[in-house]
C-alpha cells in the first residue's frame, strides 16, 4: 500500500534488467508514450535521472535517446532538454524503407502492399479533393495521353507523366503520413512500374495503358468509391509481354 503523500513511480522509470539494455530503454519509453504516461510535448527526465531511475549506465540511455531522436519520436532542444515530439515526423517512416529494401524477395508481397496503399490514396482523393484539384488531375491525364499517343512514344516521358498523374492523386488526399508511405511504395516498385510502362508501349498496348488511367480519373471525378481497388489493379500490367 502506498504511503500518503508519496507519489507512485511511473512504470517507465522502474529498474530494468541488464539484457539488451538499449532496446529495453527504448521499449520502456515508447510504451510510456503509447500508454499516455508520456504525451506529445512532454519533457523526459535527463540522462542522469533516467540512468538512476532505470538502473542502467548513462551511455545506454544516451544511445537509446539517440535512436528515438533519429526515428522522430523524441526531439532535443539544446537549451531545454529532450521532449516527446508533437505530431507526425517524416523521419518516423524512413527506417522502414531500409527494412523493406532488404526484404524484397517476395515481389507479390510488395505488389499487394502497393495495391492496398494506392487504393487508400484514391479513397482519400475521392473523399477530400476539391473541384480545382480534380481539374488539375484531368490536365495531368491529358499530358499522359499526349505522351502515350505521340507518333514515337518516349518511355521516359510517358513514365514521368504517369508519375505526375499518381503524385497528383496522392496530394489530393491531404494526408502527410499516407503520402509518405505511398511515396515509399512507389520508390520500391520503381523498376517494375517502369518495365510495365515500357512493355505496354513496346507491345502496342498504349490504348490499354491510357484507358486504365482514364478509369481511375473517372472514379475520382465522379466521387465513386466502388471499383477503386479493381481500377488500381488494372494499372499494373504485370504480363507486359503478352498482348490482350
Amino acid at each position: 500500500m502506498e504511503r500518503e503523500g508519496v507519489s507512485k513511480m511511473p512504470e517507465y522509470l522502474k529498474k530494468i534488467n541488464r539484457s539488451s539494455v538499449v532496446q529495453r530503454v527504448i521499449d520502456r519509453l515508447t510504451e510510456a508514450m503509447l500508454s499516455g504516461e508520456l504525451k506529445p510535448g512532454d519533457k523526459i527526465p535527463t540522462e542522469m535521472e533516467l540512468s538512476e531511475q532505470l538502473g542502467v549506465a548513462r551511455n545506454s540511455i544516451r544511445e537509446a535517446i539517440k535512436i528515438l531522436v533519429y526515428i522522430g519520436v523524441l526531439e532535443i532542444k539544446r537549451a531545454d532538454g529532450t521532449f516527446v515530439c508533437n505530431g507526425f515526423s517524416e523521419s518516423l517512416i524512413d527506417p522502414m524503407i531500409y527494412g523493406i529494401i532488404l526484404n524484397q524477395q517476395n515481389s507479390q508481397d510488395l505488389n499487394e502492399l502497393r495495391a492496398m496503399v494506392e487504393t487508400g490514396v484514391m479513397r482519400l482523393a475521392v473523399e477530400k479533393s476539391s473541384e480545382e484539384e480534380i481539374r488539375q488531375l484531368h490536365e495531368k491525364m491529358l499530358v499522359l495521353k499526349d505522351a502515350i499517343f505521340a507518333q514515337t512514344p518516349d518511355v521516359d516521358q510517358v513514365f514521368e507523366a504517369d508519375n505526375a498523374f499518381h503524385d497528383c492523386i496522392t496530394e489530393m488526399g491531404h494526408n502527410a503520413m499516407v503520402s509518405k508511405i505511398n511515396a515509399i511504395t512507389r520508390v520500391l516498385t520503381y523498376s517494375t512500374r517502369y518495365d510495365s510502362v515500357k512493355g505496354m508501349l513496346e507491345t502496342g498496348r498504349g490504348e490499354e495503358l491510357y484507358s486504365a488511367h482514364e478509369r481511375v480519373y473517372q472514379l475520382i471525378a465522379s466521387r465513386q468509391l466502388e471499383g477503386l481497388h479493381e481500377s488500381v489493379e488494372g494499372t499494373y500490367f504485370l504480363n507486359v509481354g503478352k498482348k490482350s
